[in-house]
This record gives structure tokens, C-alpha cells and sequence, in this order.
């Protein structure tokens, strides 16, 4: 393939780094480049605590944690999202509360969550797809007025900003992702959790540390460490988080470089925009998005399969994304879908996602361009 979907990140130092991590002697989490790294997180977005975790699946899990939610309890959702969105309450004994998403953005109808809310509510999670934002002040005047907490899933975030504010600042709790698909990688699988709440992130670091105050014995707070509390084994390694460590310091380099590919793909394709025969993810003023991803929807599914079919002879690859929870057997099992699904299965078909990542050659990312023009060339 000439072009893949997506390749990890790589600034080129992180060899380096991974080198020094390996021969410190000290392999395992909660190290001397996890706290490097946690310190340039919570700089960065500038309020709140962070902590690394093996994956952003376990950030959500810690986040479904930190509820305390009851069988029976319930969260509403998009039902557009990546399974771990659900899973992470599902395994709380908590039923997942899907609603539509919005054509322009993909990311919850905040016009579909009030009419969700029921007195078994306790949480609202949003996505920001692609590192666009949700509707947040909308989101959070609702969840104000029930008293509900907002878990903010910016897998595709970090680097985004909603009226100035960085994603995964705005609600209680948020879960970022280090996959290797994202901006920032921690060397294939890796995440973080942000809590506003100090007494909730003290919580949480308890039980990032297998329900132990393992965290507070080795700052020297208390004398020996023993369990406290529900959790699991959710720390990334000293290795990853080394690697993670250039690309933490590079946030913004890493995002103007993928934003730079969007910007030529949405250049490129601006008279097919604008033709209507492509609808591409809009961003909302006052927002900025950190290059994630680009999509367009086409006409219906087997339009998007032919595009990449035909895109694939060129060598290029491109993909779909979700399949929509609240359709998939494990959705109809744990979740409801609550109102119309007017947007969700019919768009999620006929979406297709182009590669961008941020090693892409301006030859890789014209090869892109010009298999797709080829194609609506030939499919007008």
C-alpha cells in the first residue's frame, strides 16, 4: 500500500528516550517519564490532575468507576462512538443511553439529551469525533440542572479547544487515548485521565494502583501501603511513557502539521463540496480541531464502497468507522437507543475516512488527493 490509513506518530527522538527508560533500571509505571509526562499534560491543559493509564479504554474505566453507579443506573451516550465509550459503564452494572448525533459535526445532538434524561440518569458522556467539540455549553447547562456529571471521551482531542478552552477541561472527567492511531502515541496503546476534582483524582489514583495507596507510600505520605478501594492494574509502563515524553512537549507542532493535510484535502476538494455531492465534518466557531482526522459521507453506502475500492487501486487506503452501538448485538443487549435515529446508521454508512497522520510525505498526501478526484472525476 502506498499510502496506509495511519502510522504512528514518530518526532525521531524517541529511541533515545526509550533507550534511557529501558537501561534507568525501572521498567514499571508511575515512573520518572510518566511524571515527566503528567506534569506537561496538566501544564498544557491547564487545570485539573492528570494520570497516565495503559489505554483510554482504562481511563473510561476508571472514570465508570469513580460514579459509583448501581445496577440499573444509566448514562447517556452517542451511539456513534468506539465500543470502550460503553463498555467502560456496562461493566459498572450502568445501561448505556444512546442518542443521535449531528450531521454537521457526527458528535452528540445536544437537542436529543434532555429528552434521555430520567431519574436513573447519572452521567452524560460526549465525544469530541474527529477532535471536533461537542456542544459544550449546552451539554453542561443540561447536566447542570440535573445534577449529572459530564465525561468528556476526547480520544480524538488532545489540541482541541472550545471557546479557548483545551477539550478535556470542560466537564468532571475526561479519557484521552495514545493509540497508535492518535496525534500523540505512547508506542502503540496508552491513555490518560483528567479529574477537576482533587478528592475524586485521589480516588483515582488509588485505583489506577490496583486499589492500593501504593502512589502515596512511594511520595513517602504513609508508612506502608495497603488496599483501599476498588481498581485494577491501569498504569503505563516507564518504556511508553518514554516514548510518549518528545511527542507530550510537541502537542501543537503535532497538530498544525495534521491540520496542515486537512487543510490541502479540504482545498482539494472544495468544488465537490460545495457541489453538495460530499458533506465533510464541519468546525464550529469559537472551536479548533487538532487535525485527527478527515472524513466526507457519500451518497449512501455503496457510493463509499466504490470510492474506496477505486482509491485502493491507486494504493491508497481508506476506511469506515463505527458501527453505530445501539445496532450491534452487544448495544441491543445492555443499551437503549432513546428518539430517532434520523442521522446516525445512515450517515455511519456512508462515511469514509482519508489517511492522515502526522509522517505523511506532501507525495503521500497528493496520491490521496488525486485517487479521489479521479474517482468523482468518474462518478460525478
Amino acid at each position: 500500500m502506498k499510502v496506509p490509513f495511519s502510522l504512528a506518530t514518530r518526532l525521531g527522538s524517541e529511541d533515545r528516550f526509550v533507550i534511557d527508560a529501558i537501561h534507568s533500571g525501572r521498567l514499571s509505571g508511575d515512573g520518572a517519564y510518566g511524571r515527566r509526562c503528567e506534569g506537561c499534560a496538566a501544564d498544557y491543559l491547564g487545570s485539573g490532575n492528570v494520570l497516565l493509564t495503559s489505554s483510554g479504554t482504562h481511563a473510561l474505566e476508571i472514570a465508570a468507576m469513580l460514579l459509583d453507579l448501581s445496577p440499573g443506573d444509566e448514562v447517556i451516550m452517542p451511539s456513534f462512538t468506539f465500543t470502550s465509550t460503553a463498555t467502560a459503564f456496562v461493566l459498572r452494572g450502568a445501561q448505556p443511553v444512546f442518542v443521535d448525533v449531528r450531521p454537521d459535526t457526527m458528535n452528540i445532538d445536544d437537542r436529543c439529551i434532555e429528552a434521555a434524561i430520567t431519574p436513573r440518569t447519572r452521567a452524560i458522556v460526549v465525544v469530541h469525533y474527529g477532535g471536533v467539540a461537542c456542544q459544550m455549553d449546552r451539554v453542561m447547562e443540561l447536566a447542570s440542572a440535573h445534577g449529572l456529571t459530564v465525561i468528556e471521551d476526547a480520544a480524538h482531542a488532545l489540541g482541541g479547544r472550545w471557546r479557548e478552552r483545551p477539550l478535556g477541561t470542560i466537564g468532571d472527567i475526561s479519557a484521552f487515548s495514545f493509540h497508535e492511531t492518535k496525534n500523540l502515541t505512547s508506542g502503540g496503546e496508552g491513555g490518560m485521565i483528567w479529574v477537576r476534582d482533587p478528592a475524586l483524582f485521589a480516588r483515582a489514583q488509588v485505583m489506577r494502583e490496583k486499589g492500593t495507596n501504593r502512589s502515596a507510600f512511594r511520595a513517602g505520605k504513609v508508612a506502608k501501603y495497603e488496599w483501599m478501594d476498588i481498581g485494577s492494574s491501569f498504569l503505563m509502563s516507564d518504556v511508553s511513557a518514554a516514548y510518549l515524553w518528545p511527542q507530550m512537549s510537541a502537542i501543537d507542532l503535532i497538530a498544525r502539521q495534521r491540520r496542515s493535510i486537512c487543510d490541502a484535502y479540504f482545498a482539494a476538494f472544495a468544488e465537490i463540496i460545495a457541489s453538495g455531492r460530499i458533506t465533510v465534518q464541519e468546525t464550529p466557531s469559537g472551536t479548533c480541531a487538532p487535525g485527527h482526522m478527515f472524513y466526507m459521507k457519500l451518497r449512501d453506502e455503496a457510493d463509499r464502497d466504490a470510492f474506496a475500492a477505486a482509491v485502493r487501486a491507486s494504493g491508497v487506503l481508506a476506511v469506515s468507522h463505527y458501527v453505530p452501538l445501539h445496532t450491534a448485538p452487544a448495544g441491543r443487549k445492555f443499551g437503549r437507543l432513546v428518539g430517532q435515529d434520523a442521522v446516525t446508521t445512515r450517515d455511519s454508512r456512508r462515511l469514509v475516512r482519508l489517511p492522515v497522520f502526522y509522517n505523511m510525505t506532501i507525495a503521500q498526501r497528493d496520491l490521496v488527493i488525486d485517487a479521489a478526484l479521479t474517482f468523482f472525476a468518474n462518478s460525478p
